[in-house]
């Protein structure tokens, strides 16, 4: 028999095998400071591109002084206890409804966190009988609501419609044997390459086959779209997305989430999430926070506008100096480059260091050998300066790394 705690410490995982080279450098680093465009790291002051606060809202004087006004008035205890039993409030009813009315659907509930929701989401609109069909590139938190699933699920390489129709072919023949329904999963905009799900082909699609569609838009709601409604409102869609669901951890910049859809199935979802029916209610301080910030990105388009001229400029100047940011729809850029993990660590430390940009870096066991991501956030806080003086830098470190200069075969010692 082998204790758990030792099995556990002697396979630390694909990232935890590094913990002692880059926890707090690489892994767990501390920014301080007021959340912006420069903050302050390890004491010195770098130009951030690793917040997904799309349009500046964490700082916005507005949604700082409801924040404080709220807290100071009910405190982050209020309400006690969980919705169903103790913790329904106006407020809460408030912000659905016009969360629902934003997305364009009949109701939304809200939700304590984003990556819990989406797991009990898939856990609650399930069972054995259904099918489930999801791009291979779904976030975490649904691939883990997916592991929760005691029926059969199909996979189709990101974004391909011709084997999401194969899939939706075998689904369709297999839900009719066991009497289930088929649910098709993807993405808005998926968050590591920034490419959009092709929610107009999707829904076409129902034409053809019977299947419900929902659509997890974290990094969408508030920044695609006309009015900010999302990526099905990018693509006019949005009756064709059965359930949406969004986060206030990106361009809200709270905590928390929402699950919006027809009156008949977000009162099923509230009656039977666990992760909700036993969770203490969404604190008052971060809903009354919730509708300040949503005042805002419904009436002030010009951070959205913001926002967008800082992307288009830093992903027209990154191709313009021949760097691949693969097939990125939206503000999220990466940056992908060749190398080795060392290779990665080694110019992400030297972007840190010598030229002051922090930027999150993503290399093997993430993603394939050979392959190194630099994952970009512009924001409506950014400046054009920002921008040129980025590219300027990315361009210096990328010449360094064709030349060899970062191949010293281990990761840099920063503790």
């Amino acid at each position: 028999m082998t204790d758990i705690f030792t099995k556990a410490t002697s396979k630390m995982g694909p990232l935890g095998q590094y913990a002692d080279q880059v926890h707090g450098y690489f892994t767990f680093p501390k920014l301080e400071g007021e959340i912006s465009n420069r903050m302050k790291f390890q004491g010195k002051e770098k130009l951030i591109w690793s917040l997904n606060n799309y349009l500046g809202l964490a700082n916005e004087p507005e949604v700082r002084e409801v924040d404080a006004r709220a807290a100071r008035e009910y405190g982050m205890a209020l309400p006690m206890g969980a919705r169903m039993m103790s913790g329904q409030t106006d407020h809460h009813e408030r912000l659905e409804q016009e969360l629902a009315d934003f997305v364009g659907k009949e109701s939304a509930y809200l939700l304590n966190y984003g990556y819990q929701g989406m797991v009990s989401v898939i856990d609650s609109l399930l069972d054995r009988q259904d099918v489930v069909v999801y791009d291979s590139e779904s976030h975490a938190c649904i691939i883990d609501g997916l592991r929760m699933h005691l029926g059969k699920r199909f996979v189709f390489p990101h974004n391909d419609m011709q084997s999401l129709r194969k899939q939706l072919e075998r689904a369709t023949k297999l839900a009719e044997k066991t009497c289930g329904g088929v649910l098709v999963i993807t993405e808005g905009v998926f968050g590591m390459s920034g490419d959009l799900g092709k929610l107009d082909e999707i829904v076409a699609m129902k034409k053809d086959f019977d299947f419900r569609l929902l659509v997890d838009d974290a990094h969408g709601v508030g920044i695609m779209g006309e009015t900010g409604a999302g990526t099905a409102e990018h693509f006019g869609v949005q009756d064709g997305v059965d359930v949406f669901f969004g986060t206030f951890a990106k361009a809200f910049a709270s905590i928390g989430a929402f699950v919006a859809g027809p009156k008949d199935i977000i009162t099923y979802l509230m009656y039977n999430m666990r992760s909700q029916i036993y969770a203490k209610s969404l604190p008052m301080p971060l809903v009354i926070g919730g509708l300040k910030r949503l005042e805002l990105i419904r009436n002030k388009p010009e951070l959205r506008k913001k926002l967008w001229t800082i992307a288009n400029a830093l992903q027209d100047g990154l191709k313009k100096r021949g760097f691949n940011i693969g097939n990125t729809q939206s503000p999220v850029t990466p940056v992908v480059l060749s190398g080795d993990t060392p290779e990665g660590t080694n110019l992400t430390h030297d972007l840190r260091e010598n030229f002051n940009i922090f930027c999150s870096v993503v290399a093997y066991p993430v993603i394939p050998k050979g392959m190194i991501i630099l994952r970009l956030i512009p924001t409506a806080v950014h400046t054009l300066e920002d921008v040129e003086y980025t590219l300027d830098a990315f361009s210096q470190v990328k010449d360094k790394l064709d030349k060899g200069a970062y191949a010293t075969g281990k990761i840099v010692d920063v503790l």
